[in-house]
């Protein structure tokens, strides 16, 4: 019947308590009896009852205290209390619930009354645990699916970003290859054929030295000799420019490349250089601003264990914010005062070999942030950028990526007027 229950009897005189003990016991449940508030405190530091039955009169701590006491304890201020007392009045009874008890049994009490009171806040207090540990796990399983869309967003995202680009990339890269190819294999034939003109020429000019006046004045017209010595040159200039066009088409390709499943050995420098290079077009002059101005410290870095893809997108997210920080302050100078300050992007790395820690700095000489911006910097959709010019999911990316892919740490230090610095730690496996 008392479905074990445990039951605290506090009363200053041996009497009721044996009259509660037997009448509960008989009902099932388990009592333990103890005389006094003190001896009812210190009980409850080893022993957690499912209700308190408590005597208001008793000399040393009275009940109101002792009730008071348990309610201010975390550990025990869920436990229902309900008063046994021989005072009726009004304002007594009120002092006991705003102390926190649930009910309260008039001295002498009736077997009946007593039991039916205790069976109904022991059923109270098994429903609202229940229901507690209820929410408790609903929370707690609403908090894991939000985590688990938050997280399964930002891969969507990145997925989509990172194929879209990729697909980009490769589709530009065909198309800048197939001409350049052409152009360059057009160029090595085009010098062959040259050198074989020249060589028809100097036969000429050794069998046949007395020319006609027309094609000695010709010759001179057109200055053959510097003809003969500058066309070589020019087409060894073709070649590089498109040499150095296929040089860019490949670093476009290491940027946008697919990350495998697992981490692969890269050079980090590579990934900046690529990325600075994709965003070279930004960092020109404009009709309303200079071009700024891109300084690199780049020190000897080992290959580091990573996902290049991956660490390529938070690179171009940096970078991209701290040029989109310049922009907007071209909003608000003239040129003439962005000339006097120039703007400027540091791209820094270097190696704490004690710690096995590549570090990464990408700093910007701008605006700066204040203290409120740079601690929710980071945050899931936060962003300072107006409506329809930022999507709060960049940074966010960058942080999942360093930290939960890459088992680093991305830092923000910013002071107002002097600029920002993002400091990325990478261990090196």
């Amino acid at each position: 019947m008392g479905d074990s229950f445990e039951i605290l009897a506090v009363d200053d005189r041996p009497a009721n308590l044996e009259i509660l003990t037997d009448t509960l016991s008989v009902a099932g449940y388990s009592v333990a009896a103890v005389t006094s508030g003190e001896r009812a405190l210190k009980r409850l530091q080893a022993y957690m009852p499912d209700l308190i039955l408590l005597d208001i009169q008793m000399p040393g701590i009275d009940g109101f205290t002792t009730c008071q006491k348990i309610k201010e304890n975390p550990d025990t201020a869920s436990i229902p209390i309900i008063f046994i007392t021989a005072l009726s009045d009004s304002e007594s009874i009120a002092k006991g619930f705003s102390l926190g008890a649930v009910d309260y049994i008039s001295k002498p009490f009736q077997e009946p009354e007593l039991l039916a009171r205790v069976k109904t806040h022991l059923n109270l207090q098994s429903l609202n645990q229940s229901l507690e540990q209820k929410v408790a796990q609903r929370t707690a399983a609403l908090q894991n699916a939000l985590e688990e869309l938050r997280q399964s967003r930002l891969q969507i995202v990145q997925q989509e970003k990172m194929s879209a680009l990729g697909n980009l990339v490769a589709g530009v890269a065909h198309e800048i290859n197939n001409p350049v190819g052409f152009l360059n294999g057009s160029i090595s034939n085009s010098k062959e054929y040259i050198q074989e003109l020249f060589e028809h020429l100097e036969l000429y000019q050794k069998y046949h030295p007395e020319a006609d006046q027309a094609v000695q004045e010709h010759a001179e017209d057109i200055d053959l000799d510097f003809l003969c010595e500058d066309l070589p040159k020019l087409l060894n200039a073709m070649q590089g420019a498109t040499s150095r066009i296929m040089n860019i088409s490949t670093s476009l390709c290491t940027f946008s490349r697919a990350d495998t499943e697992h981490k692969v050995r890269t050079n980090l420098h590579e990934g900046l250089d690529s990325t600075l290079l994709i965003l070279k077009y930004r960092l020109k002059a404009n009709d309303r601003r200079p071009a700024i101005q891109v300084d690199k410290d780049y020190s000897n870095l080992p290959l580091v264990r990573c996902f290049p893809g991956q660490l390529n997108q938070v690179f171009m997210n940096l970078l991209a914010n701290a040029i989109d920080v310049f922009d907007e302050a071209a909003q608000q100078a003239t040129f003439t005062d962005l000339e006097k300050r120039p703007q400027i992007i540091t791209v820094k790395t270097t190696l704490l070999a004690d710690k096995n820690v590549v570090k990464i700095y990408i700093c910007d000489n701008g605006e700066g942030m204040s203290e409120d911006v740079q601690a929710k910097i980071f945050d899931h959709l936060f962003t300072t950028k107006g409506v329809g010019q930022g999507t709060g999911l960049g940074l966010a990316i960058a942080y999942e990526i360093i930290t939960e892919k890459h088992n680093g740490k991305i830092e923000v230090h910013s002071e107002i007027g002097k600029g920002s610095r993002f400091t990325i730690h990478l261990p090196i496996d």
